[in-house]
């Protein structure tokens, strides 16, 4: 088969590889139909993260199940399915508490940029639309893999309730997810935080309220003005450095709540400042196994469409535009088809 495989800082090359095989009695091989490049694979992209020995890439996927293991018993050959980026077995103690992506037999996805995946922990990971779905839905069900379920979990980490006011910072595809996820919740006010008139409108589309292009001290005074010197009810921190993450401690009310889902990089909380603000901070690895039937729904009922943060598809075997243009910031997401 072939698949995206990582050599340094800038260079993403399209290879050929092994075929995936079954090892566990718990796994499936999928055949992609849809895979695409996420903001989080710009950190070794970027340099921001070590790389190693070259590897292949990609968490997010959806796809048709070729072969799975003799424990398999919840999805068969010729479905579709959507999956999570983080595996789980969807029995364990974690799992039943709501936590698959601490699942015990957790593993994280790393090779979906391919023709065809093993899906590890497949029969706990793995939900089977009833029909393939049409070609237009593919993009929401594979948002929802990753992007739409990481936005809703920072909406809900950050307890956004009905009347509330939410922030989101970051533009990125999560944070536009999480402006999604703040409207189905109820939010009655969204301030998007963004400085790019096309993620400001998608934004707007999503169910924002209001746009705020200040960072740092400024951006923090304007959500002060834009919520009576208070700050907002929840926010949801939706990008992973120190800057995005003291703007969305600083732009809470006392008694709010931050939902953080960027991965963290050089990002260090004050304890005593946390401790005199009286602000709730939650947030970790989204647990999307828990969102998949209910947000698969939303999709397949028309209520969300998520897929609209894919502005730019591409050939699988281009996927290295795919992530030149999203570090260039030409392309919010790029969305490869095998």
């Amino acid at each position: 088969m072939r698949g995206a495989v990582i050599h340094a800082p800038g260079d993403v090359r399209f290879e050929n590889l092994d075929d995936p095989e079954i090892t566990r009695p718990t796994d499936a091989i999928i055949r992609t139909v849809a895979t695409c490049v996420c903001g989080s694979d710009l950190w070794p992209y970027r340099g921001a993260e070590p790389i190693g020995d070259p590897h292949p890439m990609g968490h997010e996927y959806v796809g048709i199940v070729e072969e799975v293991g003799s424990e398999v018993a919840n999805v068969k050959p010729g479905q579709f399915v959507v999956g999570s980026f983080a595996t789980s077995d969807n029995t364990c103690v974690n799992c039943r508490n709501g936590w698959q992506s601490n699942c015990l037999h957790r593993e994280f996805m790393s090779t979906c940029q391919a023709d065809y995946v093993r899906i590890p922990n497949a029969h706990g990971t793995l939900v089977a639309t009833d029909e393939h779905p049409d070609a237009e839905t593919v993009p929401s069900l594979l948002a929802v893999s990753d992007v739409m379920g990481t936005g809703w979990y920072a909406a809900l980490a950050a307890e956004v309730e009905p009347g509330s006011t939410a922030v989101v910072v970051g533009d990125g595809a999560v944070g536009l997810c999480g402006v999604i996820a703040a409207k189905e919740l109820g939010a009655e006010r969204i301030i998007a935080m963004s400085r790019h008139e096309s993620r400001q409108k998608l934004a707007r589309e999503f169910g924002a309220t209001d746009i705020v292009t200040e960072r740092g001290v400024e951006g923090i005074a304007r959500i002060k003005d834009l919520t009576d010197g208070i700050g907002a009810d929840s926010v949801l921190e939706c990008v992973g450095t120190a800057e995005s993450m003291r703007q969305s401690l600083h732009s809470t009310r006392p008694g709010g709540n931050v939902g953080f889902v960027g991965v963290p990089h050089e990002v260090a909380v004050d304890g005593e400042e946390l401790f005199f603000s009286h602000v709730g901070l939650r947030g970790g690895p989204a647990p999307v196994r828990a969102y998949l039937p209910d947000l698969i729904d939303r999709v397949l009922s028309g209520r969300i469409n998520p897929g609209k943060v894919f502005d730019l598809t591409l050939p699988l075997d281009q996927v290295a535009e795919g992530y030149k243009a999203m570090d260039e910031r030409r392309a919010i997401k790029a969305l490869l088809k095998p």
